[in-house]
């Protein structure tokens, strides 16, 4: 258990919505999600758009409340931590945001916007030695000392999330929940900030919590890979087992859009059929029923338990056992 940093058990966020169908009820953003993550590891958390991979690393890092669950860092429950606590808390866990042009305030300059961290939490005490660190910092994601006197705009977007990763690592924190941080960036970009997160890793001994819709990305910086649909995880695993043997049908779906560069190497895809089910309006049994092609009578009546096929590989399907080779 020394070895578990992050912890989340059957976490919820529930936002209230009134529909003309059903009236007063709730959209599930995320419906009972359960998961570990070891130190100085990386958790790739992929699905398609609206699956809830954004609220959940909102959630955990507590910028919004979650509506049932626990969240655990370090030993520490800090699932009912108010404002006050959570400002401690800060130091261990940090967020980098999908948006670069949205996420770093355009009236700050980049000195102003990486420093805030270090004056907030009082890290450090003279001027002086904000100056060296955020020199330091700058330095370190790939920019230089000058850079500081510019504001944002005067940054591309790969520069500007260098700065967003610069402004999270100033407190040291041991987690980093990276929200898509190279979704909006150019592909060479995106291989850039890849390897800068991967060295950044190895240098501090970071913890990730990785989100992105891109499998080829996740593969490159992940040990371990949880496949979500609608709120929930239908499957984890360490990559290799995920992307060798993936066994949830909705996992091989994803796996079979991935594109091949080499054209001997392409399989044929598997078309879902169907549109992803509303999160105010989840379907009864398995939430994926709908578009599964192997979807049986027990599918369409009974959630499924976790199935373990290996020591690090489990999947939410009531016909696992029969799908793993």
């Amino acid at each position: 258990m020394n070895d578990i940093l992050l912890q989340v058990k059957d976490l919820k966020q529930y936002y209230p919505v009134t529909t003309k169908e059903q009236g007063k009820t709730f959209v599930r953003a995320l419906d009972g999600v359960t998961f570990d993550v070891k130190r100085g590891e990386t958790l790739g958390i992929v699905g398609e758009s609206g699956c809830g991979k954004s609220t959940m690393g909102l959630t955990i890092c507590k910028l919004i409340e979650p509506t049932d669950g626990q969240i655990v860092l370090d030993g520490e429950d800090i699932t009912k931590y108010g404002r006050k606590q959570m400002r401690e808390i800060r130091k261990k866990i940090q967020m980098v945001f999908q948006d670069p042009y949205a996420s770093l305030n355009p009236r700050m300059s980049v000195y102003d916007i990486v420093a805030e961290p270090l004056v907030i939490h009082k890290l450090f005490q003279s001027k002086e030695d904000i100056d060296a660190r955020v020199i330091e910092l700058l330095r370190q994601v790939g920019l230089d000392a000058y850079h500081a006197k510019r504001y944002p705009h005067e940054f591309s977007g790969g520069q500007r999330q260098r700065i967003g990763i610069a402004r999270a690592l100033a407190v040291e924190p041991q987690v980093i929940i990276a929200d898509e941080p190279v979704s909006a960036l150019d592909v060479s970009i995106q291989s850039q900030v890849l390897n800068l997160m991967c060295d950044l890793r190895e240098q501090y001994g970071l913890t990730y919590l990785f989100i992105s819709h891109d499998l080829s990305v996740v593969e490159h910086i992940s040990d371990t890979v949880g496949v979500m649909y609608l709120g929930s995880f239908v499957e984890m695993a360490d990559k290799k087992s995920l992307y060798d043997n993936p066994v949830h049908p909705y996992t091989q779906a994803l796996l079979s859009a991935v594109p091949k560069p080499d054209p001997r190497e392409r399989k044929e895809k598997i078309i879902l059929s169907g549109n992803i089910p509303s999160p105010v309006n989840v379907p009864k049994g398995c939430k994926f029923h709908p578009r599964c092609k192997y979807c049986t009578d027990i599918c369409k009546e009974a959630v499924p338990e976790r199935t373990q096929i290996s020591d690090s590989h489990y999947v939410y399907c009531h016909r696992a056992k029969e799908f793993a080779k």
